[in-house]
């Protein structure tokens, strides 16, 4: 039997995981207002190994780096936006982890719609084209419908 001590510290650790990406110390400003700001801004952008972590989150590599790099422009005194443009400036929009409504996104976006919509169309078009029932049979067809089924 498994003691509930033991779920709950398994359950604690596996929980407090993402708490631990900045493995170094030395990667934070010593500034709690810029390390503040560094960290609201890693977490918008998206860590391009993990991908569906933001760069706070990973250990990976890169998003140590990119962690730097923002730390870095952040004691620069470089704005937020100004931050974010140099990333998507080299990495894309991909780097964001919500990226803007843009042309392209909105086609991402309304791709299901359009999907469900040309289905149904297609439902109710293929409903319409249905070809009529058949005429009801003749006294003299049902006569040999009957008489065929006794030879059976």
């Amino acid at each position: 039997m498994i003691r509930p001590v033991i779920v709950a510290a398994v359950t604690m650790c596996c929980l407090s995981v993402s708490a631990f990406a900045i493995s170094d110390p030395r990667e934070m400003l010593p500034d709690a207002g810029q390390e503040a700001r560094a960290e609201a801004i890693g977490s918008q952008l998206r860590c391009l190994v993990c991908q569906n972590e933001s760069i706070e989150d990973s250990n990976a590599d890169l998003a140590k780096d990119l962690r730097a790099k923002v730390r870095e422009q952040v004691k620069a005194g470089q704005s937020d936006a100004q931050i974010m443009a140099w990333m998507v400036a080299r990495y894309g929009n991909f780097v964001r982890l919500r990226p803007p409504l843009t042309a392209a996104t909105f086609l991402l976006y309304a791709t299901p719609v359009l999907a469900l919509l040309a289905g149904a169309a297609a439902a109710l078009l293929g409903r319409r084209r249905q070809p009529d029932p058949p005429a009801p049979l003749t006294e003299a067809e049902q006569a040999r419908l009957i008489e065929l089924s006794r030879h059976a």
